[in-house]
């Protein structure tokens, strides 16, 4: 079962949401900080090394990104209900200007400020605004729920 906006809005730490943000199936999450990679990074069977980032300045509020890869991280902090799992997904808006945002699953009992890929494929770039709204993240309740929650590396990032 998909939780409606209106629940899902108070998974956010703080309650900051603006009602623009609250849709029917999710709440729309807004762009914070955008970062570039300066360096690889390495995923191997024990080891992690993410790659070092630069955040970005925005130019009057305003960021202008060439085709490439970036790292953006969300304005708003949540906290996953043990009981639900979080999915994001790009806005269709950015779909259409030539740009996609990949996000991973939100496991249960996740805390923290996310963080999302976004590639510009757009050979012209594409601006955007500080607190943009880019992403949608949707709520499924895990059933039935198992009491397993989320421990990880990532557990409260960026707070």
């Amino acid at each position: 079962m998909v939780l409606p906006g209106s629940i899902s809005r108070l998974i956010f730490l703080g309650h900051n949401i603006e009602p623009s943000q609250v849709q029917p199936a999710g709440v729309d999450l807004r762009v914070g900080e955008i970062h570039v990679f300066k360096g690889p990074g390495l995923l191997g069977l024990e080891e992690r090394e993410l790659p070092p980032t630069e955040r970005l300045e925005a130019n009057n509020d305003v960021w202008f990104l060439r085709p490439g890869a970036y790292k953006v991280r969300f304005l708003e902090a949540v906290m996953i209900p043990p009981t639900s799992v979080g999915f994001c997904f790009p806005r269709s808006s950015l779909l259409r200007m030539g740009a996609v945002l990949h996000c991973t699953v939100w496991d249960p009992g996740y805390r923290g400020r996310g963080e999302g890929l976004l590639v510009v494929f757009n050979e012209h770039g594409i601006k955007l605004s500080k607190g943009a709204r880019v992403a949608q993240l949707v709520l499924l309740n895990v059933t039935p729920p198992n009491g397993i929650v989320y421990r990880g590396f990532y557990q409260d990032e960026n707070l």
